[in-house]
């Protein structure tokens, strides 16, 4: 992770495998990026981005996962 914020993306069981950069916009957010998946998300301290960050990730790894959930069918 590259970053000057004292954030671990390793505390987030779904960032285990990503590649997380800190980076912050005009208006002061604090935005991370996933380099491995391409998701991004945001918060007000690099704390939250990254808590947003694993959120998101977790939710995106579910909705590309292979398993379709459709075994009524």
């Amino acid at each position: 992770m590259s970053s000057d914020a004292d954030v671990d993306p390793s505390e987030y069981e779904a960032l285990a495998d990503a590649d997380v950069t800190m980076r912050q916009n005009d208006h002061g957010l604090h935005i991370a990026d996933d380099e491995v998946t391409g998701v991004s998300s945001q918060g007000q301290t690099p704390a939250e981005a990254l808590e947003n960050l694993a959120a998101a990730v977790e939710t995106y790894t579910e909705a590309t996962n292979d398993d379709t959930g459709d075994d009524w069918l």
